[in-house]
């Protein structure tokens, strides 16, 4: 029996690492690819900030192709669901009717993409869904997965933060306000090893850095539906892959 096709909706963080390996493990869902969102100026991932340099490495590790929609430094929510909606175009006239992603538990941001889907005429997963986030961290141990810190909210994580492993002592250091997952928007990552990838990815650390994030929409990761806030200054942890 054939089976869905299906892409993944890649961050290159510890969500869509462990929602893609869920994926893999449910067999239900034939994989084709993975879909990025980048930004062109910097040519790092979007609210990541990670080099795509090191994207590529992770979709090399993966045995994925990497597809990237390549958006402007400040774009808005009308030309970013334009964009969206040209690709899912393309991947729905190559029969995916499926796209995977590692949100847990916003329903929102789930309403959103389950609508900009319908549109294209494709349904959405999440294997995550409502799982527990401090069982999830753990899991995401347990299984071998290894990943630092690329991007904190400085609302609720200090610089230091910034490029430190993502293990369970970091989880005994968060804030009793930090969701163990970051699911608010309160950190990102940068996964470097594990069950899914074929080889670790070596990197160095570079600078952290403080940037501000212009808000363009309601259904951006960096707007706090607990409290309407909208959260405009992070840290960053560059990231550079070794030859």
């Amino acid at each position: 029996m054939s089976r869905a096709k299906a892409i993944m909706n890649w961050s290159g963080g510890k969500d869509s690492a462990l929602a893609l390996y869920h994926s893999l493990q449910a067999d239900e869902l034939e994989l084709l690819g993975l879909l990025t969102s980048v930004n062109k100026q910097f040519e790092r991932v979007s609210m990541h900030g990670v080099r795509i340099e090191l994207l590529t490495a992770q979709a090399e590790r993966l045995a994925l192709p990497l597809h990237l929609l390549t958006l402007p430094g400040d774009v808005s929510m009308d030309v970013y669901n334009k964009r969206m909606q040209e690709v899912l175009q393309v991947f729905q006239q190559s029969e995916i009717t499926h796209s995977i992603f590692g949100d847990i538990f916003l329903e929102d941001l789930r309403l959103y993409r389950e609508e900009q889907l319908l549109q294209a005429g494709l349904n959405a997963s999440f294997p995550l869904w409502q799982r527990n986030t401090t069982e999830l961290i753990h899991e995401f141990v347990d299984l071998g997965f290894r990943a630092v810190l690329v991007c904190v909210n400085d609302r609720y994580l200090s610089a230091e933060f910034a490029g430190r492993e993502l293990d369970l002592d970091l989880l005994r250091d968060l804030p009793k306000t930090v969701d163990p997952c970051g699911e608010n928007g309160e950190y990102h990552s940068f996964v470097y090893d594990g069950p899914i990838f074929s080889a670790p990815i070596p990197f160095v650390k570079g600078d952290v850095v403080r940037r501000s994030y212009t808000p363009s929409g309601k259904t951006d990761c960096h707007y706090t539906t607990t409290s309407n806030h909208w959260d405009t200054g992070f840290w960053y942890q560059d990231l550079q892959i070794l030859a």
